[in-house]
């Protein structure tokens, strides 16, 4: 297996068993076949449905490799990851729903990740085996994108407290378009940034051949591209959805006091995502869905005007973050806000809870 770095090529000699069928040339055209199949179910699913379609995958994903548990892990904004899709042994616990930290998978891993797409580790627990380099090779080799690259001891421990010893990860990408073009960047070559993972776990060893595993990243880029589309279908409705309410709060406003844009439907809560809404008018409170009490956003309002002041609003993804005093009162159920400027003795409030 053949990749290239600065000084050269590396190659990645794999031991062959004549007993894996995909190592055969007719074995490796039957991983491929497999694949296509599995190509084709992905491609009939409807658009529209992101969830059906990674349900799909990781049952693809564990009918081709065979591993105990295969799961879809997605990055949120604020990098931390969460399984949204699951095909397991029905003995083990499920993952389905967890919420990780974005330190469980720091930054210098997800540039690996986009530098070597499918990363395999046959046994967790086999001691490592110290790399010897050529004397007359001034710099020391990049093994970033070799397939034989031994797991970091930290990451074998890790993998180890799930109950796992071997697991294969296959990077999912997409456009990146909030990326800005630098200059002289050739049209329509976008930029690509890391959506989530497949990952595949085992609890003993196993090792998949080559061809399977180059068979298994074809189907992920298809899915890629698949999901590329979902994400692009799904912001173009979010914008209408938002253009649309947007006409229609204002003409409320135009019609009423703002009051009818908490107590008619739609109201604020349908613009942007949250957990809860609040009008401050005239020196009264209109709360909708889950929100801090009467008192706790007039002191928000009061840390507004004494730090913010000046501003015509405040947006933040956390108010203890943002230098709030009394954000631990207000506990999980509200952490993110945003806050705008209706007049200056009048606000309008979204919240959002911890895991929004």
């Amino acid at each position: 297996i053949l990749h290239r770095i600065d000084a050269g090529i590396v190659i990645d000699l794999e031991p062959v068993n004549p007993s894996d069928v995909p190592v055969t040339a007719a074995g490796a055209l039957k991983s491929y076949k497999l694949a296509a199949k599995s190509i084709s179910r992905l491609q009939s699913i409807p658009s529209g449905n992101i969830s059906l379609l990674c349900d799909v995958l990781v049952r693809e994903v564990s009918e081709l490799t065979g591993y105990d548990r295969v799961m879809a892990y997605k990055f949120h904004e604020d990098e931390h990851g969460e399984v949204i899709a699951e095909c397991k042994r029905s003995d083990l616990e499920p993952y389905l729903g967890l919420h990780y930290p974005a330190t469980d998978i720091p930054q210098a891993s997800r540039f690996l990740f986009m530098k070597n797409r499918v990363r395999m580790i046959c046994d967790c627990m086999v001691k490592p085996v110290k790399v010897i380099q050529d004397k007359r090779l001034n710099q020391s080799l990049s093994l970033c994108g070799s397939t034989l690259r031994a797991p970091h001891g930290c990451h074998a421990q890790y993998m180890a407290n799930m109950g796992s010893i071997a697991s294969l990860v296959m990077s999912v990408t997409i456009n990146d378009d909030e990326e800005e073009e630098a200059p002289g960047e050739v049209q329509n070559q976008k930029t690509r940034k890391l959506w989530g993972l497949v990952v595949c776990h085992h609890t003993s060893p196993r090792f998949v051949p080559f061809p399977l595993r180059y068979a298994c990243e074809f189907l992920i880029q298809v899915f890629g591209i698949q999901l590329n589309k979902e994400v692009e279908l799904a912001v173009q409705l979010r914008e209408k959805h938002i253009l649309r309410t947007q006409t229609m709060l204002c003409d409320m406003i135009l019609r009423d006091t703002p009051i009818g844009i908490v107590t008619r439907s739609p109201n604020v809560m349908d613009l942007v995502k949250c957990d809860g809404a609040a009008l401050y008018y005239q020196n009264q409170f209109w709360l909708l869905g889950i929100t801090p009490t009467e008192v706790q956003i007039r002191d928000i309002l009061l840390w507004l005007l004494e730090y913010h002041k000046g501003t015509t609003g405040l947006s933040t993804d956390s108010l203890m973050e943002a230098g709030y005093p009394g954000a631990l009162v207000l506990g999980d159920a509200v952490c993110g806000m945003a806050a705008i400027e209706i007049t200056p003795k009048d606000y309008l409030f979204w919240f959002r809870s911890h895991t929004a």
